[in-house]
């Protein structure tokens, strides 16, 4: 599906827009997180062509928001029969919130790994930092992202592959260089930027359920049709 209108967001307005749907359309993050989790469960079946049954599959899990995306995605796949390895990256300390509370059902299905097999992965998902990057990736996140370049295994990104800034597309050192990228809501500018792309990969859009009338708030100001109507994840490139 070519989709051809749609905003591309920054990292501020995306800020905002978590912030309206929080703080004024009291649309909880665990409800945002649930979605982005099972949509990245779906196109990782997907991508695995459309059985996951006894597919190996490492989640790099940052201690944020992103991180928690990746460890509801964990547990969907578990319980579709895929064999799911979950890295917490970082200390479990630094979890708080809704991730924390994904961390504990993680936890109790027994899927953390501290340093599973990359090379025998059949595919592994990057959630180890979202859209919020600021800079280059630091230890352990650093090393978790080159090992993962390192191994033959193909990599689905969570948002936007860790270690690329989101609005202006820089790659750091390192960065994740995704088969292919599923961003929250509404493309990120930084996706799109030519230098993005050997590390974006194909790009996907997943609905999270953010109303129309969101966007519309006046400190946004967007007009957003709805790419939604068919089907929950689209392919814009």
């Amino acid at each position: 599906m070519a989709v051809t209108n749609l905003p591309w967001l920054t990292r501020a307005q995306m800020v905002e827009v978590d912030r309206l749907m929080i703080e004024e359309w009291h649309i909880s993050l665990a409800q945002m997180m649930e979605n982005a989790g099972r949509n990245l469960a779906q196109l990782t079946r997907r991508l695995l062509d459309g059985n996951i049954a006894d597919k190996r599959v490492v989640v790099l899990s940052g201690a944020g928001n992103n991180g928690g995306g990746g460890m509801v995605a964990a547990r969907h796949l578990h319980n579709w029969g895929a064999q799911v390895a979950v890295v917490l990256v970082g200390s479990s300390d630094r979890l708080t919130g809704v991730p924390a509370q994904q961390y504990q059902i993680i936890h109790k299905m027994g899927l953390l790994a501290a340093n599973p097999d990359l090379q025998a992965a059949d595919l592994i998902i990057d959630a180890i930092i979202g859209y919020g990057l600021s800079g280059a990736p630091r230890p352990p996140a650093a090393d978790w992202i080159t090992r993962a370049n390192e191994s033959r295994a193909p990599i689905l990104a969570l948002d936007n592959p860790s270690g690329l800034d989101a609005s202006s597309g820089v790659a750091y050192e390192p960065c994740i260089r995704a088969a292919a990228t599923l961003t929250l809501a509404l493309p990120k500018q930084g996706l799109r930027a030519p230098e993005a792309v050997p590390y974006v990969g194909a790009l996907y859009l997943a609905d999270i359920s953010v109303p129309p009338e969101v966007y519309a708030a006046p400190t946004l100001g967007l007009q957003v049709a709805s790419p939604f109507q068919a089907e929950s994840i689209i392919q814009l490139t």
